[in-house]
């Protein structure tokens, strides 16, 4: 496909193990010019983690009210995206070939990155590898980022501002761990802490699609 599709469209993007699928969401109010494009990544491929889930759901929603363009997608190996989990190494490279599709068809748009728990890794890394090969990354979100389960040890400056979404009753990732981590990151970011809040934040996505609504700056 050569455009990016209006409304919400599924599609499939070429990868580098094969067919990625994704589906595409066309912003409530579409501005002249340039514009600006949130990819999201998905939550960890073995247990049970795609672009449906309601997490990156919530991404694609507050972004699409903010005039974004929202693509999420299937990593290799789930559902309809070929190939085989790769441990987010060969994740990045979808990522990557997600960029490059929406290059290709929106060349003049910024692009912002989103992941959720191991989709942050993916997104994180990412964006580090976006950047150096001359994609116009302007800003990275991560929502509950699985820090202790990835090396997010060497992820400690990014070329964008970053925020970063966590509940303080995560069961899956230590809520301690991800606010030293992002304590530590030196870049421009925004830290949001939602008390009570557990790692798939249920009963409390309202106030997750809040936050990403009214950031400043995006």
């Amino acid at each position: 496909m050569d455009h990016f599709p209006e409304g919400e469209s599924a599609l499939i993007i070429p990868g580098p193990e094969g067919d990625l699928e994704a589906v595409t969401t066309g912003p409530k109010s579409d501005p002249d010019g340039p514009g600006n494009v949130t990819i999201a990544c998905h939550p960890h491929s073995l247990m049970g983690g795609t672009m449906n889930n309601k997490v990156v759901h919530t991404v694609a929603r507050a972004r699409r009210d903010m005039g974004h363009r929202v693509i999420r997608f299937n990593f290799r190996g789930v559902e309809k995206s070929q190939g085989a989990f790769a441990n987010g190494v060969g994740e990045q490279e979808d990522l990557l070939a997600v960029i490059d599709w929406v290059r290709q068809v929106r060349p003049d748009d910024n692009i912002y990155l989103s992941g959720f728990s191991f989709g942050s890794y993916v997104a994180a890394a990412g964006c580090l590898r976006a950047v150096k090969r001359g994609d116009p990354i302007r800003h990275l979100l991560l929502i509950a980022p699985a820090v202790e389960n990835f090396a997010f040890d060497i992820l400690n400056r990014f070329p964008c501002p970053l925020s970063v979404v966590y509940g303080d009753a995560d069961e899956v990732v230590s809520s301690e761990a991800m606010a030293q981590w992002a304590g530590n990151v030196q870049s421009p970011k925004q830290i949001y802490c939602l008390p009570g809040a557990g790692h798939f934040f249920h009963g409390r996505l309202t106030e997750v699609k809040s936050i990403l609504s009214n950031e400043a700056g995006v």
